[in-house]
């Protein structure tokens, strides 16, 4: 995709210029961005393609800019931090971005990435189609696919067996745990919460997953 404006959100200004050269070599137009509070204002004002989105920056930090880009933006994100503790990926990827760089990466690498989220939004929407292996505990969607837990990929089962129904949080429990314990609400939900975030690697475009208010939860693909 010729003349994609790519946005480069990163306050080491070295990083961001090198990043700057190599997407420019693809025929792409570049902008730099070196602090958060500068990058809603931006985004609002102009069309972007693509948003390279650093963590830690001076002003707003790179969470709380793309929570607020979801509100109002489906533009593709893509996460690059130092921060490589897997809670972290989860918490970026659940909260709205759509891939997740760690720090040192190679600008190569970065730039094979925008081309696939590029190529991602030229593409028809189209329904997913989500297949679940329940013997090797793997979610696929097209060549994407995913390890799950055991606890994961039994409430994804559940839900997925009756597509639209809403499942109540006991009920869940009892697909999950055939041993009797007792699990608070707050167990399923974070299970729910993670879930969710890895469901979002393989499926960006849509959510799968909703929460139904007092309740429960429903697996449901858009039409």
């Amino acid at each position: 995709m010729k003349n994609a404006r790519i946005l480069v959100v990163e306050d080491q200004e070295d990083l961001a210029n090198l990043l700057k050269d190599y997407l420019q070599q693809e025929q792409w137009q570049v902008d730099l961005i070196h602090h958060g509070d500068e990058v809603e204002p931006f985004i609002q004002q102009h069309m972007v393609d693509v948003v390279l989105l650093d963590i830690m920056l001076p002003g707003k930090n790179g969470m709380d800019i793309c929570r607020d880009i979801r509100k109002t933006s489906d533009v593709p994100i893509i996460m690059t931090t130092a921060r490589v503790d897997e809670i972290d990926r989860i918490l970026g990827l659940e909260i709205g971005a759509n891939d997740y760089v760690c720090k040192p990466y190679s600008p190569r690498e970065l730039v094979a990435r925008v081309k696939v989220w590029l190529r991602q939004k030229a593409k028809p929407c189209v329904p997913a189609v989500i297949e679940l292996n329940t013997d090797r505990l793997q979610v696929s969607c097209g060549d994407a696919r995913i390890e799950l837990t055991m606890v994961e990929c039994r409430l994804l089962e559940k839900m997925m067996s009756q597509p639209s129904r809403v499942f109540s949080r006991s009920q869940l429990m009892d697909a999950v745990y055939d041993d009797g314990r007792i699990v608070s609400d707050r167990t399923i939900d974070s299970h729910i919460k993670k879930l969710r975030a890895r469901l979002k690697i393989i499926q960006p475009e849509q959510e799968l997953i909703h929460a139904i208010y007092g309740c429960g939860y429903k697996y449901e693909e858009s039409r």
